[in-house]
């Protein structure tokens, strides 16, 4: 359960993340210049705009970083199916009976 929450929220930061980038502009106007220009600017504000999309930007990037971490942590326990495979190969190592070098074709079958 804890592991799809953190999955899911993971994916929603990341396609923030891509939203915040694409409206930063990257010669410094940013969000503002798309509301109009100097109208938008009063409103909003050059300075304030290119603050508040760095800080989601850092924000997003950290909430990402957590969320990976955090899967790693309550990721669910694949331990038994690899021990599972593991004795079968044990098994099949200790089981007496066929010649590898005979069971094998022969490297060179396609020659003439």
């Amino acid at each position: 359960m804890w592991y799809t929450l953190f999955i899911i929220l993971a994916i929603v930061c990341a396609v923030l993340l891509v939203l915040v980038v694409l409206a930063q502009n990257s010669k410094g106007g940013g969000l503002s210049s798309q509301f109009g220009g100097s109208g938008a600017s009063n409103l909003i504000g050059v300075k304030k705009t290119g603050d508040v999309l760095e800080r989601l930007t850092w924000g997003f990037a950290i909430a990402i970083m957590v969320f990976s971490l955090a899967t790693n942590f309550t990721a669910p326990s694949t331990s038994v199916v690899t021990d599972e495979i593991l004795e079968r190969a044990k098994e099949q190592q200790a089981a007496p009976g066929i010649d590898i070098k005979k069971a094998a074709p022969a490297a060179d079958s396609t020659k003439k």
